[in-house]
């Protein structure tokens, strides 16, 4: 089986694994003020206990806190479940907050690590990550830019091959997935093949598929102004993208375009009754031509997924918020749509 293509392993099985992220943002806030408003028994925090207990109160909420043994442990009602997993560095609650921090850092990428361990065990049927930051996680010493990449190390198979991912940004008007992510644009460009964007068209069919939509509406997007305009503005839509787009409809994937991508993400927005969208989602070809048209709507109900990774993942669609860290004012409800999402993917 493709990895591309490969179902997640864990599906409704155990707990959904709630990440700390890093422990100087606003991550370990969003995580209680989430579980707060949903209290659902499925709901594990996975970080270091007295960073959460501090979070909580920054958050005004007083509630005492279930130290679990096992991720998969159950809890007592109207206590914040929390699994503090072996290894943490010490002191992270003394770390300063809003400043970026390694031990904060590798304390981020440890919880990762462990959470899709019990994943990967079986303990788990979904993950969601709060927000880490990239220079902390550099300074922790992790060979990574951010979680996409870590994530995918970890599920690397017993060949080392990495599977394939791709980054879906979604909320209730749009879904985007994206063939290039953490990369100079300059090498972006280059990362536009047939093959790079027929793999992409791909795990947006299956990824959609198993989220019930039996044959998504595939938009994708041109590299260049107006799509190219027919070469006079680029030849990437006619010698590597529209080959893929009809490779794709070959395999009988409802996969369309290239669309000028100044226009495309309007016609795909679902804001009914005035505007159903054409599409169930777009194939963006670069980071920012994606992510700029889902923030505009609005970051607060956005959901980051991991497409391609044989386990489910959700994140917030927002960073680690450094200058509002510890102020209470930490807005969860990104988190509480990543975590719906995560629920939904896993069922």
């Amino acid at each position: 089986m493709n990895t591309d293509l490969q179902a997640p392993s864990s599906r409704g099985a155990g707990p959904v694994l709630l990440t700390m992220g890093d422990a100087c943002g606003i991550g370990p806030e969003i995580a209680v003020a989430a579980w707060a408003r949903d209290r659902g028994a499925d709901l594990r925090l996975v970080g270091d206990v007295a960073v959460l207990r501090r979070a909580l109160g920054f958050m005004g909420l007083s509630l005492p806190v279930a130290v679990l043994e096992r991720a998969d442990d159950a809890a007592p009602p109207d206590c914040l479940p929390v699994w503090q997993p072996p290894g943490l560095p010490t002191n992270l609650a003394a770390q300063p907050l809003g400043q970026v921090s390694a031990e904060a850092g590798a304390a981020a990428a440890h919880c990762i690590v462990a959470a899709v361990r019990e994943q990967q065990a079986g303990r788990s049927r979904a993950l969601v990550t709060a927000p880490i930051h990239k220079e902390a996680l550099h300074a922790g010493g992790i060979d990574h830019p951010g979680h996409t990449e870590l994530l995918q190390a970890l599920c690397a198979d017993a060949q080392g091959q990495l599977p394939p991912v791709r980054m879906m940004l979604a909320n209730e008007e749009l879904r985007v997935v994206l063939v290039t992510i953490h990369v100079a644009l300059r090498q972006a460009v280059d990362q536009i093949t047939t093959g790079r964007v027929l793999q992409t068209i791909r795990i947006a069919d299956a990824a959609l598929k198993r989220a019930g939509i039996a044959a998504p509406r595939i938009a994708v997007a041109g590299l260049n102004p107006h799509a190219g305009e027919g070469g006079l503005f680029g030849s990437e839509e006619i010698e590597h993208i529209a080959p893929a787009v009809a490779q794709a409809r070959s395999l009988g994937i409802a996969a369309s375009g290239p669309f000028a991508p100044d226009t495309v993400f309007m016609r795909a927005r679902h804001a009914p009754p005035r505007h159903p969208g054409e599409f169930d989602v777009v194939v963006a070809m670069t980071h920012d031509q994606g992510l700029i048209p889902v923030k505009y709507l609005g970051v607060e109900e956005g959901v980051n997924v991991t497409l391609g990774l044989p386990l489910v993942r959700t994140s917030p669609d927002h960073g680690t918020a450094f200058d509002i860290a510890g102020t209470g004012r930490a807005d969860p409800s990104s988190m509480a749509a990543a975590i719906r999402m995560a629920r939904a993917m896993s069922a």
